[in-house]
């Protein structure tokens, strides 16, 4: 396939001054006063058509300067960039907008920032506007606008553009529901049609459901590169601060029948506390594989190192495209945990199965409070799969049952 975006061995450093008088000084004095931060080192990206890679990390681990380096926004101090095509980027709202025209003049504005010509602009300016679905609104000044109109017209604007490539940071999460998920669709299509995407999103789920594979940045460095449910797990366990803490799960001590081996789990932690084995039962079934609506046992035994309270336990189930469906936990079920030294428990969460039928994994962690960011004792990414089959009680599209109660009225009148 042809190759939308090559980057290789990008790097950017900034200056950061502690005055701004300091710049004039550096120059006069010559010598440096300054610091320098290294925001991208050493980046490596191949994107072809139909591909999307995701690129996820925390707040300053450098997405948005290496999307900024693929448009031409910055150029990078050693290393190359390479596009063919036309890349087309919503980096940030209101870029290339003037606030002042009307979101009809802006589209002219916008739009030939973005390549397109005379022609382009008159034959979509239409098609622009309907998509938006800005209405009047689109005859008024952009100051007015709210942030998720402007981001309605620069979406609009950006994938009319006839780009070969398309480049996000974070636009979609601005807007309502309805128009993200329109946004949503128009990008999948795009996909589908052998478009290339670069996607930057803290949006979880949007980069497992859209994304062919992703990267994790921290500290301007690539730390992960690979399928997106992978590279989202990794980042998890990276704000969790548990690079370097490997556990096992070994399995139960007395396997029993529907036990499923947990000795593959992914998992990381500090030990203080740890989950020894799990399992899933269904109630009729009797093992892994149970039917929508079942009720369920999902079983864990649990052991502390240390004396420990106010533990928790939290699971979290995902579809087959990595998407979190449910989850939940001790503490928010009000029901913490407590350990003495080296004393093991056994803990059951019972629910009905009211999920579509599919396969499915169960993640689970054990930590402290409420999250697992400050204390995490064991994490397991996809410690149990399932299988839900067939249903029991009435058939259901979607992903999961909410059992709706249907009252039919007679004689009212309108």
């Amino acid at each position: 396939m042809a190759t939308m975006i090559s980057v290789r061995n990008a790097s950017k450093k900034y200056r950061i001054y502690r005055r701004q008088s300091d710049r004039l000084r550096e120059l006069v004095l010559r010598r440096p006063l300054h610091e320098e931060k290294l925001a991208v080192s050493d980046i490596d990206i191949e994107l072809a058509r139909g591909e999307v890679l995701g690129i996820i990390g925390r707040n300053g681990a450098g997405k948005s300067t290496l999307l900024k380096l693929v448009m031409g926004v910055l150029l990078p101090d050693q290393g190359s960039v390479a596009l063919a095509g036309r890349v087309t980027g919503l980096l940030e709202l209101g870029t290339g907008f003037n606030p002042e025209l009307s979101g009809y003049d802006n589209i002219a504005f916008n739009a030939a920032l973005l390549g397109m010509t005379p022609g382009d602009i008159n034959r979509q300016r239409e098609a622009i506007i309907a998509f938006s679905e800005l209405g009047e609104a689109i005859h008024h000044p952009l100051r007015t606008y709210s942030s998720g109109m402007g981001m309605r017209l620069a979406f609009s604007i950006a994938i009319h553009a006839d780009p070969g490539c398309l480049v996000v940071d974070e636009a979609l999460s601005v807007g309502d529901a309805h128009f993200q998920q329109k946004c949503m669709r128009r990008i999948k299509e795009f996909r589908d049609a052998g478009g290339a995407i670069l996607f930057v999103s803290h949006d979880m789920n949007a980069v497992k459901v859209l994304c062919n594979r992703a990267m994790v940045l921290e500290e301007g460095k690539t730390v992960f590169s690979g399928s997106p449910e992978d590279a989202v797990n990794y980042y998890y366990r990276l704000i969790a601060a548990m690079e370097g803490e490997e556990l096992s799960v070994p399995a139960p001590a007395a396997p029993l029948a529907g036990d499923i081996a947990a000795g593959t789990a992914h998992s990381y932690g500090n030990g203080m506390a740890n989950i020894q084995g799990a399992r899933l039962i269904g109630a009729n079934s009797g093992g892994a594989s149970v039917s929508s609506g079942e009720v369920a046992d999902f079983i864990f035994d649990l052991a502390a190192r240390e004396e420990l309270s106010a533990v928790t336990l939290g699971v979290m189930i995902r579809d087959r495209l990595g998407q979190d469906i449910y989850g939940t936990n001790t503490f928010f079920l009000g029901q913490p945990l407590s350990f003495a030294k080296g004393e093991t428990r056994r803990v059951v969460f019972r629910m009905a199965m009211n999920l579509a039928p599919g396969r499915y994994t169960l993640t689970a962690a054990l930590h402290d409070k409420d999250t697992h960011l400050d204390a995490c004792y064991h994490w397991c990414d996809n410690l149990l799969e399932f299988e839900v089959a067939g249903f029991i009680g009435p058939r259901f599209d979607g992903l999961c049952r909410l059992e709706p109660e249907l009252r039919l009225l007679e004689g009212i009148r309108t």
